[in-house]
């Protein structure tokens, strides 16, 4: 007769036998011996051991597929927002360097601290923080996440920040981490809405309000207002128009995942989409974009160009107040001449 286990015996269990019990189990199942619910029970995403497996196998991919301009070589252990921004910048390099990468220098990771949080369902994810030999002494946040046992832990996010601006994690007697569901309600902005609000910031300045009055609902920064006033000088440039619309990016492997923190508050990621529209005046011609964005654009370019770019996010939801963007990495996915 079959048992129904539901993994409630593996709570006993030192950390780094967890995910192996769990695979025990599963592979049990399929002789029609044993049923666990690993879907309703709340587990650490992974061990720290393949944590730091997954790292080494996302680094190593990464370097032959930069090296070679190739997306194929990484394709496997990239996704979400990383992925299409990868995939792009690989396109183009492969567009304009057939024979690879001329500049290539390995991505080297170093210092690599593991945030597991404990979780029911799928998927789970962990972040990786680590020192990198690129980006001058930020520290190189990479969310990794899978939807099932027999999956490759794939890089969804990445972001560079620094070193001060990372927060602490309250951490449990195991040491595992929180994961705070996309639909808080004790945050300023709910993770799930993050996104939305701020592609809305983005148009109005205010994306909503922060519960102290009525004000914007994001700190000021480079990735807020410094923004929002570079958009606006370049908006209306002689013989030039340009036009920004901003979308919220929120589905399967664009999901926001968020971290609780010390102070109440949650590191979240999430991901937003952005349209550059540049029109020519008549008698005027758009300015020629570089050659990576002619080989990611199709049609002609006459009196129009419009790029898309893709932009992951890491930012500081408080309880209350505004929330503050830690981080951004945006890269262009297709363009259209007209």
């Amino acid at each position: 007769m079959c048992r129904d286990l539901g993994l409630r015996r593996l709570r006993g269990f030192d950390r780094g036998a967890l995910l192996a019990a769990s695979v025990t189990a599963l592979s049990l199942t399929a002789s029609g011996c044993v049923v666990v619910h690993g879907e309703r029970e709340v587990l650490p995403a992974t061990t720290r051991a393949e944590a730091a497996q997954a790292l080494q196998d996302f680094t190593a991919a990464y370097n032959k597929a930069d090296e070679a301009y190739d997306s194929s070589l990484d394709a496997e252990y990239t996704t979400g927002a990383l992925g299409d921004i990868d995939k792009a910048r690989l396109t183009a390099g492969k567009a304009n360097n057939p024979d690879g990468n001329p500049g290539h220098s390995p991505l080297k990771l170093t210092d690599a601290k593991f945030t597991i949080p404990k979780k029911a369902g799928w998927p789970r994810w962990f972040l990786a923080d680590a020192a990198g030999n690129k980006g001058g002494g930020v520290r190189w946040l990479l969310v990794f996440t899978r939807g099932g046992l027999e999956e490759t832990w794939e890089a969804a996010y990445l972001t560079l920040v620094a070193p001060d601006d990372i927060p602490e994690f309250p951490l449990d007697k195991d040491g595992w981490a929180e994961a705070v569901p996309a639909n808080a309600t004790d945050l300023a902005v709910p993770p799930g809405e993050l996104s939305a609000t701020y592609a809305a910031y983005l148009k109005d300045g205010k994306g909503g309000e922060d519960g102290q009055g009525g004000g914007a609902a994001f700190a000021e920064g480079p990735h807020t207002s410094a923004w929002r006033a570079l958009r606006t000088k370049q908006s209306a440039r002689p013989g030039l128009a340009t036009q920004y619309i901003d979308e919220p990016l929120t589905n399967g492997d664009y999901a926001p995942l968020a971290l609780r923190t010390e102070d109440g508050g949650a590191l979240v990621f999430f991901t937003t989409r952005h349209y550059e529209k540049q029109t020519a005046a008549d008698g005027a011609s758009v300015p020629t974009p570089n050659k990576d964005v002619l080989a990611l654009t199709t049609g002609e370019i006459r009196q129009t160009l419009t790029m898309e770019f893709v932009s992951n996010e890491v930012a500081l939801a408080p309880g209350d107040g505004q929330v503050e963007i830690l981080g951004r990495i945006q890269g262009l996915t297709s363009a259209k001449g007209e």
